[in-house]
């Protein structure tokens, strides 16, 4: 492939490039007349340093931060059944990415660690949500599912699910 990519938790030192990196986004998505992540930059960046180690980096090449996700064991209270909260399951929340670096595909090649990340953890399901009908179309090509549509704060938002396996993704990612 050329290149390597590490998926790895997020530290404090990576707050100026993962800042970068979403801006990058912000002005790719405001360009397009879309909503954009601006108004919670601050925060997604002061989230580099979690307590909780729950906010993850795609690094290209230990050199280039190209992705964030947030990787959580407990799911969002809305939108899901008691049954599904009682289930085990990793959910994926404020995934960001580089436009720069589409060509890489680093929010599938992101939803497809978690997915396996759910997997060697032991946990049934990767799960998701979002409230943009064509983002739901992109994360039906990652392989989820759309389990309902729920409504939330008037929002619509799009319940999605993948079930936890293990996937090759030894070509990818550089353990």
């Amino acid at each position: 492939m050329g290149f390597m990519l590490v998926m790895r938790p997020a530290t404090a030192a990576d707050r100026p490039a993962v800042r970068e990196m979403i801006s990058a986004r912000c002005a790719w998505m405001e360009e397009r007349g879309m909503p954009s992540w601006r108004p919670r930059l601050d925060d997604l960046v002061s989230q580099c340093d979690s307590p909780y180690g729950d906010v993850w980096v795609l690094e290209q090449d230990s050199s280039q931060i190209i992705g964030r996700t947030t990787l959580q064991e407990q799911g969002p209270p809305w939108g899901w059944t008691d049954q599904e909260k009682a289930e085990p399951a990793l959910y994926m929340t404020t995934s960001v990415t580089d436009p720069a670096f589409r060509h890489l595909r680093p929010g599938t090649l992101m939803a497809w660690w978690a997915v396996d990340r759910a997997a060697e953890l032991g946990l049934n399901w990767a799960r998701r949500d979002c409230m943009f009908a064509e983002l739901a179309k992109y994360y039906l090509a990652q392989g989820f599912d759309l389990v309902r549509e729920a409504d939330f704060k008037g929002h619509r938002l799009f319940m999605m699910a993948r079930e936890a396996e293990r996937l090759d993704l030894t070509e990818l990612f550089h353990r």
